[in-house]
């Protein structure tokens, strides 16, 4: 069985991305536009708690009367968002997507690929031209990793250090395309090794693996990124971060070996608010 069900808005693309990635791996899935047709209370409450998130992780502040109705206030309980969201289906971020392998809200739209029953042929592609991508766990000792660190003159001495998680990245075809990683600190996460491999370069894959890195980190309890880089400001800007002074930084990132003795003085510090 492959029962698939999305919760669609036809006009965000990445609900649009992940609609195409579904019916690419010949599923026809069960298309619900939540913003015609919401789900109930009790509906969401469950996709919810399948998904494991809180209710707050799936309000959409973009676009939507968040800021006007104060839903940031800490007032709100479950049910008083729930009844928000079904009051105002806008607020429900998207897409969410359920199918025999769990749920998930696929945020990036890459989130989709692990619900289907099979990873799809072929390197298909999403409506900017980037590719899919498959994130896979992999140890801080790859010898890989280190390799392609090295290569770009990003630090590589500390990858063993307790708490660093890293991930490689694939096209849906197989081809390794890069690496990544992240030392989550509650709240807070610094986010490093971020590296496209050289065949891979140009190709705005970076955007893509960093998103996903994100993703990760909030799915870890995150809220705020920050990272440290000496070449890649530009990039990071264009991505929503933001130049900060290091004394601005929590005291346990300024603690992390990257930041304490790793990265040079000069290196640019750049912070932003992880949301989905």
């Amino acid at each position: 069985m492959n029962a698939v069900t999305i919760y669609h808005n036809p006009d965000c693309g990445t609900s649009r991305n992940v609609l195409g990635l579904i019916r690419a791996n010949g599923i026809e899935p069960t298309v619900i536009e939540y913003l015609k047709a919401p789900p109930d209370r009790d509906t969401l409450r469950a996709l919810i708690a399948r998904m494991g998130m809180r209710v707050r992780d799936v309000l959409r502040v973009k676009g939507t009367p968040y800021q006007e109705l104060d839903l940031g206030a800490a007032h709100w309980s479950d049910d008083a968002l729930l009844e928000q969201m079904h009051a105002h289906p806008i607020l429900i971020n998207r897409p969410i997507v359920a199918s025999d392998r769990g749920v998930r809200l696929c945020r990036p739209s890459d989130m989709v690929i692990e619900l289907l029953p099979r990873r799809p042929g072929g390197d298909h592609r999403k409506a900017d031209g980037t590719p899919f991508l498959v994130d896979t766990p992999i140890a801080g000792t790859d010898p890989e990793l280190a390799a392609a660190l090295r290569d770009t003159g990003l630090v590589d001495a500390d990858l063993a250090e307790p708490g660093l998680r890293f991930f490689a990245y694939d096209t849906l075809s197989g081809a390794r395309v890069g690496y990544g990683g992240f030392q989550c600190l509650g709240e807070d996460v610094l986010l490093r090794s971020l590296v496209a491999l050289p065949p891979f370069r140009g190709q705005r894959l970076g955007e893509g693996m960093l998103a996903l890195l994100q993703r990760r980190a909030f799915d870890e309890g995150a809220r705020t990124a920050w990272l440290l880089t000496t070449t890649a400001a530009p990039f990071f800007e264009r991505a929503g971060f933001k130049p900060v002074e290091r004394s601005a930084a929590p005291a346990a990132i300024l603690a992390t070996q990257q930041a304490a003795t790793r990265c040079p003085a000069d290196a640019a510090l750049l912070t932003r608010r992880i949301s989905l």
